[in-house]
């Protein structure tokens, strides 16, 4: 269903037609997200504001409605979707990356709140992937193939993270094997933030 999840009262009715629909609410993946390029200096407050809102406070709207019925199941995890960006310093993304580094930080202390209510928290942190953003960016790049190549190659991989292996991430994550896993990050990255590979 359609869900902005900067309307709080609209992310409540969802949570709760899901569980009207489904019985019972056992993983909430946040992954609704926006970007932001610029500097300190560049973005205005507007945009820190409205970017924080969905990136962040987003996730925290939807966390909250769910969390009364995620403490019902016998297999509960919230999985956040942050970014590399949240660990690298990447040029011209400092507006994106506050908001992942903030969303981290809130999962990872959400982890030590709900670990004895039985809720899980984790999150995944992509490396650039292949999505419908990152493409708005290159077809507005001077030389959209060159700009490819250079997101690719700062990846030591060599090629744009696929939205289906952050998928995957998630849903290992999300899975009942994986319920002594909280309070930790997947990264799919292809190697940007551990590798420093010799040139």
């Amino acid at each position: 269903m359609p869900l902005d999840v900067t309307d709080e009262a609209g992310v409540a009715d969802a949570v709760q037609t899901v569980v009207a629909r489904l019985g019972r609410l056992d993983v909430v993946v946040n992954n609704a997200g926006i970007g932001a390029q610029g500097t300190v200096e560049t973005n205005d407050l507007v945009e820190w504001h409205r970017v924080l809102d969905v990136n962040l406070l987003g996730m925290v709207r939807v966390s909250r409605a769910a969390l009364p019925h995620l403490r019902r199941s016998p297999s509960a995890v919230i999985v956040n979707t942050a970014s590399v960006a949240a660990d690298v310093g990447l040029p011209d993304r400092v507006l994106y990356s506050a908001s992942k580094g903030a969303l981290v930080a809130a999962s990872r202390a959400m982890a030590a709140d709900l670990v004895h209510d039985g809720v899980r928290v984790c999150w995944v942190s992509p490396g650039t992937a292949n999505t419908p953003w990152v493409g708005r960016l290159l077809d507005r790049a001077d030389d959209p193939a060159a700009e490819r190549r250079a997101l690719e190659a700062r990846q030591p991989h060599g090629r744009l993270v696929g939205a289906d292996e952050v998928a995957e991430a998630i849903a290992y994550l999300a899975r009942p094997t994986a319920g002594s896993t909280t309070g930790v990050g997947l990264t799919v990255d292809g190697g940007l933030a551990g590798l420093r590979l010799r040139r």
